[in-house]
Order: structure tokens, then sequence, then C-alpha cells
């Protein structure tokens, strides 16, 4: 990953892969507008993550789409435990009707 400076900003050089209709979107416009790809991501990224509460935003959007390493082991759990406690409660009950229905 290679450093350098752009204006104020210390820009940070990497490779994405993005879904090819919105590389293309992203490819017009830098074209109509003079200037190349990664110019228009990094100005995209300024203006999107240019308040906190918008930042925000996407932390929780994130968290809730991609959930945190561990957190969705967590949530795997508790959801298998969950549908274990309600097949017991299923077949408990099934037990009580069956067992109504024997007397």
């Amino acid at each position: 990953m290679k450093t350098r400076r752009w204006g104020n900003c210390k820009v940070v050089e990497l490779t994405v892969s993005l879904p090819a209709k919105w590389e293309r979107f992203l490819k017009d416009l830098a074209d109509d507008h003079g200037i190349d790809l990664n110019t228009v991501v990094s100005e995209l990224c300024e203006w999107a993550f240019s308040d906190p509460e918008s930042i925000e935003q996407f932390k929780v959007w994130l968290d809730e789409a991609y959930p945190k390493k561990g957190e969705a082991a967590d949530k795997a759990r508790a959801a298998g435990e969950e549908a274990a406690e309600e097949e017991e409660e299923r077949e408990a009950e099934s037990e009580k009707e069956t067992q109504d229905r024997i007397e």
C-alpha cells in the first residue's frame, strides 16, 4: 500500500473491486469531468463521510449488513438455541396432546 500527499490530505493507494454497473457509472462521470476514477472515488468518500452523522449511519448499516467477527457467530448461536427451544416446546405440546387423546 503506497501513501502520498494530495493537497492537505495524505492519500493511501489501494486496489478495490467495484461492481461492474458502478464502475461504468463512475468511469463515465470521471470522463465527463476530465478526471480519473480514483479522484471520483476519493471525492465520493470525502462527500459521503464529511460529517459525523453520515459516518455513524454507515457504521450502523455495516454492522447490520456484515456483523463484526464474533457477533455473527453469537447471533447464529443464539438463533440456533432459540430454534432448539421452539422445537422442544412443539415436541412437549405434541406429547401433551397425545397424552390427552389417550386419556
